[in-house]
């Protein structure tokens, strides 16, 4: 099942902000080009009562009346009306409409579906009393509550650039879910944290992972590392469902970031993702998009996953026709095929130290979880 309104490109900035509507407007009519758009299921907005299970109601109301351009003096105290996280008219129910779609994924998932893919969503940033990070409500913490209040446990996987924060603190204290980030160091990249010694309070301990990484870090050292942690997190935890934040701006072209991703690597994570829900959660994961700020990159890593998702053929060349069209509108070129070329960047000369960073920065957060995680 896919999830998507045309409304989720309401949620928008303004033209300059690297959160940018054209993102989906670019990969619904790449997906119409290649001939593999299905129609989705539009799914309603968020109610104020659904978005009040994790937020906060000072933070509500505020966004509420800044999105009818009334003047608040605090904005800013609850992360608004700043550079990452301007306020725009109607920013309200643009937030709630992309809760609702990663809401109605977690209730379809109750009712019986196994595979759901939110084309939107992921503001894994957003904290109960505060926007951040271009991120006003936090949809996945949303839908996680609603499937927890089910009964059910739940493992959440991050594997946008940044470190999902917003997630981490909303749960940091419930033992029925798991949060597992994989992301740039906090040392150099916003939000600054993710370190491995937060690992969650009370009944939440040891149930909250982050591996921070190395700048620079490839699709080998990633891959290895991934593989290493998330079977075995999975293995001890054993969720009911997988909620997967699929942020694609760990690529190498992403202006915001320092990882070293190609689409290679993306595709490889998918694949090991889908698997892993079978494996440990009986088949049960929920996706949504996120980061990504490379127009170039994000389509085709997002391309990649629609693909995927519904067991299609990979396409080797983009429709000339596509690209012409948003070449022109772009005023730049893009790449004509859906993985990156051979030997995209320069020869990396730490390569070597950074990914022995990894696997040490990988054992010592496996030596601090196993006592609480594992039984």
């Amino acid at each position: 099942m896919v999830i998507y309104r045309d409304e989720y490109r309401l949620y928008n900035f303004g033209p300059t902000h690297p959160f940018s509507p054209l993102r989906l407007e670019m990969l619904t009519s790449l997906l119409e080009a290649l001939g593999v758009w299905r129609p989705p299921l539009a799914p309603p907005e968020a109610t104020r009562e659904e978005v009040l299970t994790v937020h906060s109601e000072r933070l509500v109301r505020r966004v509420e009346a800044a999105s009818r351009g009334e003047k608040v003096a605090d904005l800013e105290h609850y992360g608004l009306g700043t550079g990452d996280t301007p306020v725009f008219p109607g920013m309200d129910r643009a937030a709630r409409i992309l809760v609702g779609g990663t809401l109605e994924g977690a209730r379809r998932m109750l009712a019986g579906e196994k595979r759901v893919l939110q084309l939107g969503g992921g503001l894994h940033h957003a904290q109960y009393d505060r926007a951040s990070g271009f991120c006003v409500y936090n949809d996945l913490s949303v839908a996680i509550r609603h499937l927890t209040r089910a009964g059910l446990k739940v493992a959440y996987l991050d594997i946008d650039v940044h470190h999902g924060d917003g997630v981490q603190w909303i749960h940091y204290e419930e033992a029925e879910v798991l949060t597992l980030s994989l992301h740039e160091s906090g040392r150099y990249l916003f939000p600054g944290t993710g370190h491995i010694h937060e690992l969650g309070r009370g009944a939440g301990l040891g149930r909250k992972l982050n591996l921070p990484l190395e700048p620079f870090t490839e699709d080998g050292s990633y891959l290895e590392v991934f593989q290493a942690l998330v079977p075995w997190a999975l293995e001890a935890f054993r969720p009911d469902v997988l909620v997967v934040q699929a942020g694609a701006d760990a690529h190498y072209q992403d202006p915001l970031a320092d990882l070293l991703l190609t689409t290679r690597a993306y595709e490889a994570l998918f694949r090991l993702i889908l698997e892993y829900a079978e494996a440990y959660a009986g088949g049960r994961v929920l996706l949504t998009l996120g980061g990504g700020y490379s127009l170039d990159a994000t389509v085709r890593v997002w391309t990649l996953l629609y693909h995927l998702f519904h067991g299609l053929p990979l396409p080797e060349r983009l429709p000339e026709g596509w690209l012409r069209a948003w070449e022109e509108r772009l005023g730049a070129p893009l790449t004509p095929t859906l993985h990156d070329p051979e030997g995209p960047y320069p020869e990396i000369p730490r390569r070597a130290e950074i990914a022995e960073r990894n696997r040490l920065t990988l054992r010592r957060l496996l030596e601090l979880a196993a006592p609480h995680l594992v039984d």
